[in-house]
C-alpha cells in the first residue's frame, strides 16, 4: 500500500487531472490513495498530520522535504520494492512542522527548486508510477 498524505486540496485542474491519472495508473501494480488534509498553518498542519498517520498502519513514512535526500528514479523504484507500506507526506505552503519530520523514517526532496504543494504530488505522482514501472519491466522508463 502506497499513500500520499498531502496538505490542501488541489486547486489547479490540470494538474489535479495529471496527478489522478497517474495514480490510477500506478494502482494496476500496486494500492494507492491520496489522502487530503484541510490546510491551516504549519503547527496544526502537523498535528493533524500525526492524527491522520496514528489512524492507519503508515508502515514506513517518508517526509517530502526540500533539504532531504535527492534520488534518482531507479532509487525511488528500490525504495518502492524495498517497503509494503510507504505513506509519502507533502506539507502544505510553509512546509512541514519538525513533529512531522522527526516522526518520519526518512526525508526525500524531488528537487532543490521550491514548487507548489499542488506541483510537488504531481511530480511524486509520476515518480511513484515511474518507480512501480521500473520495478515491473514496463517500458516508461528510459535510460
Amino acid at each position: 500500500m502506497i499513500r500520499i498524505l498531502a496538505i490542501g486540496k488541489m486547486k489547479e485542474k490540470r494538474l489535479s487531472a495529471l496527478t489522478d491519472d497517474f495514480v490510477t495508473r500506478a494502482k494496476k501494480w500496486c494500492p494507492i490513495e491520496v489522502i487530503e488534509l484541510k490546510d491551516s498553518n504549519k503547527d496544526k498542519e502537523g498535528e493533524a498530520i500525526l492524527r491522520k498517520l496514528d489512524s492507519f498502519s503508515p508502515g514506513r513514512i517518508i517526509a517530502m522535504d526540500e533539504h532531504g535526500n535527492n534520488p534518482t528514479s531507479r532509487n525511488v523504484a528500490v525504495i518502492l520494492s524495498q517497503n509494503r507500506s510507504l505513506t509519502f507526506v507533502i506539507g502544505g505552503p510553509d512546509g512541514l512542522s519538525e513533529s512531522v519530520r522527526s516522526r518520519a523514517d526518512g526525508e526525500l526532496s524531488l528537487s532543490k527548486m521550491t514548487f507548489t504543494h499542488e506541483t510537488a504530488r504531481f511530480l511524486l505522482a509520476e515518480q511513484i508510477y515511474r518507480g512501480l514501472s521500473i520495478n515491473n519491466g514496463h517500458s516508461y522508463h528510459r535510460d
